[in-house]
């Protein structure tokens, strides 16, 4: 007899997975014996084993505070604010056994200012034992120390330059240098200068080193007519390595003819720049000089090279101006630009009153004059010249005949009151000084010299976008108090949309005030 069985499967009992449990032989906690390090829980762990131990908690930061920059040993000194990372990466480096560690964080914390101290926050990561990895975080101090750079120390040590610019233009006015000294302001081309010395019929700009001098003479040569000689001084030579220390030198000649000035070409050169009449007016000066004739409005630019292989002098300059009062004038032509061909009746103004005298001539100024008004020209009439060209053209047959009478130049304004001040003000490089008082007469000219700079700011809107103008605040505030009535014509005002908010920059002086900003 069989017996038939049913297939019934039977369940399967569940093995429980039990792993391998210690205690933890600091506080007696269980922990995964598989996976603990040294037999120790991650609370304990963390107060047992310290992976900061050999990192720097305190340093000190050398800075230099003439320039405001850090020292970054060995030898180099970098730029860096508070708080920036530049200054970040710097702390960061002057920590020693950093390197053993991943840095995970770091940040700056709040100090005082005048405390002196830079505090961080620093979160690293290492392997504490064998298969963990730690995270701590602590704070490092530093202290801020100061120490002069090696640039600032050649700075107030005399005969430590490296390389001189000397810059220089025979005239007898310091116009071209005060225009040049604005420029240089707003491009700030005269940040590496360790030195600026005024001298006679110039300026020398002292470098710590030659490329940043070869520099500065591309700045000057983008920005005015100039040519350059270059001459060097052997100083010292090493004779087991030959290495050689020298001093460099570049004399740098501005081509002598100002804006304003009264020229006489020479007949070739005349015809060489587009025919142009050779008595003419220099009415600005860039890289070329640029000239005007008033009577033909015929304008011609005179590249440096060209100016430098057969040099000349200005007839005249603008000490030589005579005032003069526009009686009448007529425009005889469209504008052309800011120019206006116009005729002119003037009388000279040491006339008035005196004799009958007047002059019949053609001006460029016929947009800006207006009967009673007042001019400055050169007379030619009754002047003589001791000029080469200028008597050629007096000998020419095509020229003589057209000589005028007058030449007019700009509009004059009326005379500043001395107790009037203006609502803006320029800076001013900070220069070294003789210790010798200049003469009473030199300090008077670049005085009235100075004034005049500043009038043709006023006068000229050209001229001005070249430049800083910075607000007055005290005057502005001054003027507006007051409220007096003004004679000064209303070309000679410089709106308040054209002036910027005053800001302090390195090597800069007021000038009112004189002081180093």
């Amino acid at each position: 007899m069989s017996m038939e069985v049913d297939a019934v499967p039977l369940p399967m009992r569940s093995i429980p997975h039990t792993t391998a449990t210690i205690l933890c032989y600091n506080c007696g906690a269980p922990i995964d014996g598989t996976l603990a390090a040294g037999a120790l829980c991650s609370d304990c762990l963390k107060l047992t084993v310290d992976i900061t131990n050999g990192i720097d908690r305190e340093g000190i930061l050398h800075m230099c505070r003439d320039c405001d920059r850090w020292h970054s040993p060995p030898t180099q000194w970098v730029v860096a604010s508070l708080e920036s990372r530049e200054l970040l990466a710097l702390c960061l480096r002057k920590m020693r056994g950093l390197s053993k560690t991943r840095i995970i964080d770091a940040a700056f914390i709040w100090t005082e200012p005048h405390s002196r101290r830079i505090k961080l926050k620093v979160t690293v990561q290492a392997e504490a034992m064998q298969g963990t990895i730690l995270q701590q975080t602590f704070e490092v101090e530093f202290a801020q120390h100061y120490k002069q750079c090696p640039d600032c120390q050649k700075s107030y040590t005399h005969n430590t330059w490296r390389a001189v610019v000397q810059v220089r233009q025979k005239v007898p006015h310091k116009r071209t240098f005060l225009y040049l000294e604005q420029f240089m302001l707003k491009q700030g081309a005269h940040k590496d200068c360790i030195n600026i010395k005024e001298v006679q019929n110039g300026i020398d700009f002292y470098f710590a080193q030659r490329n940043h001098a070869e520099k500065f003479v591309d700045f000057l040569h983008s920005v005015a007519p100039i040519r350059t000689k270059k001459s060097q001084e052997l100083i010292s030579v090493d004779i087991h390595t030959s290495t050689k220390s020298y001093k460099f030198s570049f004399a740098c000649e501005i081509v002598p003819i100002c804006k304003d000035d009264l020229v006489a070409l020479p007949s070739k050169i005349a015809k060489a720049i587009g025919n142009i009449p050779p008595l003419v007016l220099c009415h600005r000066v860039g890289t070329a000089v640029n000239f005007l004739d008033p009577n033909t409005m015929h304008t011609a630019d005179l590249s440096t090279p060209i100016y430098w292989r057969a040099p000349f002098a200005p007839l005249a300059n603008v000490k030589d101006l005579v005032e003069f009062v526009i009686m009448d004038i007529e425009p005889i032509a469209a504008p052309q630009g800011r120019f206006t061909h116009a005729e002119a009746t003037i009388v000279r103004a040491s006339d008035l009153g005196v004799n009958d005298t007047t002059y019949l001539v053609r001006t460029h100024l016929g947009s800006i004059l207006h009967p009673g008004d007042s001019a400055m020209g050169y007379l030619l009439s009754g002047t003589q010249y001791n000029n080469d060209n200028f008597d050629a053209i007096l000998d020419s047959k095509t020229y003589a005949g057209a000589m005028p009478d007058v030449i007019l130049v700009k509009k004059h304004y009326a005379s500043r009151k001395k107790n009037k001040t203006r609502n803006w003000k320029l800076r001013r490089l900070a220069k070294e000084e003789n210790d010798m008082k200049p003469r009473k007469q030199d300090a008077e000219r670049e005085e009235y010299d100075y004034e005049q700079f500043l009038q043709d700011l006023e006068a000229d809107p050209e001229l001005r976008q070249a430049t800083n103008l910075y607000k007055n605040a005290e005057e502005a505030a001054k003027m507006k108090e007051a409220m007096e009535t003004d004679d000064e014509d209303e070309g000679m005002e410089i709106p308040m949309e054209q002036l910027i908010d005053e800001m302090e920059e390195m090597g800069m002086v007021d000038d009112d005030e004189g002081e180093e900003v």
